[in-house]
């Protein structure tokens, strides 16, 4: 059934989304491109955010058949954007749905992964807002793929099931990431962010170990909230014990906050038909105006690399594109604008090979995610750098402080033949 639906629509020189991150329909996926390959359908692009599972569709981009747009670059299709059979569209997340909405890329077809229509008819967008609901008004053609599995969300994702053309039903467990115990160095660093985390704060932060090693360190924190574009597993139990209440946000108080969510099967049954989490559409959730109204923002983001004067790379490991700019900057910038608002970069010192992470010039073919002026703190296992209106000079001497002291030499030489030249 799924192969005739497909089949129906399927046409060469389209433009398709494919719902991302843990709503990756994975089942409809691996028919979408079997039917490409079997009609030898041609140019067709297929835009996504960030997709976790399996991505049967590299098939048929490394076939020619399908190139690849995604709006954040993961794991399942990484070697393909690498491999020119795909690219990746540099685009804040707040600013994704205007793709959409203005006709920038316009879509021909959307297939969606939703929970289950209730009595009313109404399906929800389940663990992914985000960018999808935008994707979801403007695509000619609406394809959805009803898995019981998936949960059923509060917030902007509802969805009649009369919107969509076609529905298949298909339950297969959603992609997972589990939470592995943070290194003593995730940890170091968990415990310098969180010391700047105030009571009544609101808080921004990703998946890892460092976002885990940080929410860790907050058990005896009181009053905070969550507004982020994204949670997973370690936000669960500072809800369940009090610790994050949400009473001093001024938008959605006493809600959790999200445009997806990704982690274990826990995290999923969390927010099942949970009315204290709403998942909104990202060009609200990563709107700074919408961030920087609610009180002491804290947002923990993560770096590949970081320069002397503060120029932070996190999509790019020198040339290669290996993530995205997400929201990074729609936060890192809502952040500093909130009332006693922190926007953090933190990351370890060096890599696993033991090259230092902050470094004199980022590596050749490096993009900037995040420029030198928004960057206000910095966080290594050897302490925080606080660079909010130090100068060039000063911003260094507090980057070096704490870089590994292996490499504190060399980035002492290298800062004095910059500042001379």
């Amino acid at each position: 059934m799924a192969h005739e639906i497909l089949k129906r629509y399927l046409r060469s020189g389209q433009r398709i989304f494919v719902h991302g991150v843990a709503a990756n329909p994975r089942y409809l996926g691996s028919v979408l491109n079997e039917v490409i390959l079997e009609q030898d359908l041609k140019n067709i692009d297929i835009i996504t955010l960030c997709p976790f599972g399996e991505v049967a569709y590299n098939q048929a981009a490394m076939n020619g058949n399908v190139f690849i747009n995604s709006l954040f670059v993961s794991e399942p299709i990484r070697k393909t954007i690498q491999s020119g059979h795909g690219s990746y569209v540099p685009v804040f997340l707040s600013e994704i749905p205007e793709l959409f909405s203005f006709g920038i890329l316009p879509l021909d077809l959307a297939i969606f992964q939703v929970s289950p229509p209730d009595d009313h008819g109404y399906c929800t967008l389940g663990v992914s807002v985000d960018i999808a609901l935008t994707a979801l008004k403007m695509a000619k053609v609406c394809i959805a793929q009803i898995n019981p599995r998936m949960p059923r969300t509060h917030g902007d994702g509802f969805v009649h099931i009369s919107k969509f053309d076609a529905t298949i039903e298909f339950q297969e467990e959603l992609p997972e990431i589990l939470s592995s115990e943070p290194t003593d160095i995730e940890k170091k660093i968990g415990e310098y962010c969180a010391s700047l985390v105030e009571d009544g704060a609101t808080l921004q932060m990703g998946i890892g170990g460092i976002p885990n090693a940080a929410l860790a360190c907050l058990h005896n924190h009181k009053n905070l909230g969550i507004h982020t574009e994204m949670f997973s597993d370690g936000v669960i139990s500072l809800v369940e014990e009090g610790v994050v209440n949400g009473i001093y946000k001024n938008k959605h108080p006493q809600k959790v906050v999200a445009g997806f969510v990704i982690g274990s099967r826990k995290v999923y049954d969390f927010i099942d038909d949970n009315p204290s989490v709403v998942l909104l559409d990202s060009n609200y959730v990563n709107d700074d105006a919408v961030i920087r109204s609610n009180p002491k923002v804290v947002a923990i983001n993560s770096a590949i690399e970081i320069d002397l004067l503060g120029q932070v790379a996190a999509d790019t490991i020198g040339m290669k594109q290996f993530s995205g700019i997400g929201g990074q900057m729609d936060f890192i910038r809502g952040a500093s604008l909130s009332p006693g608002g922190k926007p953090i970069i933190a990351l370890p010192s060096t890599t696993n090979k033991g090259v230092s992470r902050i470094v004199p010039f980022l590596n050749q073919g490096a993009s900037v995610t995040t420029t030198r002026a928004h960057v206000h703190y910095v966080v290594t296992e050897y302490g925080i750098a606080q660079l909010f209106g130090k100068n060039i000079q000063q911003r260094m001497k507090a980057l070096i402080e704490i870089a590994h002291p292996d490499h504190r030499e060399t980035l002492e030489k290298a800062a004095f033949e910059r500042l001379k030249g």
